[in-house]
């Protein structure tokens, strides 16, 4: 997302992972400061020259969150739920327009249709928690009715895996789909 925009590789997350647990970022996926004004101006202050090179607005990182869907993995993910409890922890913000997270109302109607195969969605900005604090792995797995050691965690972010290992679960660190469905098949003993 930031090669989009003509940002330095990883820019937004470099920006993100400064100060993880109090950053604008943390503190917009708690639902702790609307998206305007504040977020966007202290995402801008974090994102300053003198530390990152290049200016960037909090209102201006918002359409560049959504991703691509992936019917492969929403293909592995329906195959897990049909033999196991599946949930969704999702760092997430409340933008104000109507697609939450997601850049038009469309991709907001295919990521709905997405949320709703997942038995629990625990959403940070809902919950107020957000990972990698070990309470939302936790909120989960209460909700669920599983233990963590049951549970196999995927995210693209190590510093959310770490937590979830330390509770016990099979934490899968996803770099590519290929990978993900490799290593999801190999926690779950399915085929994708």
């Amino acid at each position: 997302m930031s090669a989009e925009r003509g940002l330095p590789a990883d820019f937004i997350r470099r920006v993100n992972s400064t100060d993880p647990d109090v950053n604008a970022w943390a503190r917009f996926e708690r639902s702790e400061m609307a998206a305007r004004p504040e977020f966007d101006a202290l995402f801008l202050e974090e994102a300053t020259p003198t530390r990152w090179v290049m200016a960037v607005r909090g209102a201006e990182v918002l359409p560049l969150l959504y991703g691509d869907l992936r019917p492969r993995v929403l293909a592995a993910m329906l195959a897990c739920k049909a033999r196991f409890k599946v949930g969704c922890i999702t760092n997430n913000v409340t933008t104000g327009h109507g697609a939450g997270m997601a850049s038009s109302a469309e991709k907001a109607a295919a990521v709905g249709e997405i949320m709703s195969h997942f038995a629990v969605v625990i959403e940070s900005s809902k919950a107020g928690v957000r990972k990698p604090d070990p309470r939302i792995y936790l909120m989960m797995c209460e909700a669920l009715g599983v233990a963590p050691e049951a549970c196999v965690y995927l995210d693209d972010l190590g510093v959310n895996c770490k937590p979830a290992a330390a509770l016990g679960m099979t934490a899968i660190k996803v770099t590519t789909e290929d990978q993900l469905l490799a290593d999801l098949a190999k926690a779950t003993g399915l085929a994708f």
